[in-house]
């Protein structure tokens, strides 16, 4: 009887216990196709949580921390155009749907919430998909971000080497709390 109770109390504490989802580890990529140069950069030092009774995620990317394949690109990257020492992070807040934690199979779903950049913040819905593991998950997506919507300005000279849209590639991979 009392390995039964303390069974079942254990079970009740876990279940609670998952019902919140930390990073594990991030990717997050970013790729601009341009006339004269392609650029792409990578960060790994992202931030998220995810509540599996509500559904809701957000998340943080600390923006200075995109590596380039040359610390000119980078300077560039955050003095230029994104304004690190005024914007430091994008974020979003949101909720996937539908996504079922209890699935075993990949899953698609839509992240649909507030996106800021730069300061600026648009309602978006971002469709990607979600992976189950045991206790862990990990989510994908790909969508583009168009550079004038976050009023990120592109030097009439440089229209060439920088395109008004980028690709952004996340991969976050999700263990309980």
């Amino acid at each position: 009887m009392r390995f039964s109770l303390c069974s079942i109390l254990l079970l009740i504490v876990n279940l609670v216990w998952a019902q919140k989802f930390v990073l594990e580890k991030s990717k997050v990529v970013f790729f601009s196709d341009a006339a004269i140069e392609d650029i792409r950069a990578e960060n790994s030092k992202s931030l998220s949580i995810y509540n599996a009774e509500t559904n809701e995620v957000a998340f943080s990317i600390p923006i200075s921390e995109f590596q380039f394949e040359n610390s000119t690109m980078r300077e560039h990257f955050n003095e230029k155009y994104m304004d690190t020492d005024k914007f430091p992070k994008a974020t979003f807040q949101g909720k996937f749907s539908p996504f079922n934690p209890a699935g075993k199979e990949q899953q698609p779903v839509t992240a649909t919430g507030k996106l800021t950049i730069h300061g600026v913040t648009r309602d978006v819905e971002i469709v990607g998909s979600i992976i189950p593991a045991i206790q862990t998950f990990v989510a994908r997506a790909t969508f583009i971000v168009k550079l004038a919507d976050y009023n990120i300005k592109i030097p009439t000279f440089l229209w060439q080497k920088i395109a008004e849209q980028v690709e952004v590639t996340v991969e976050f991979s999700y263990k309980p709390q």
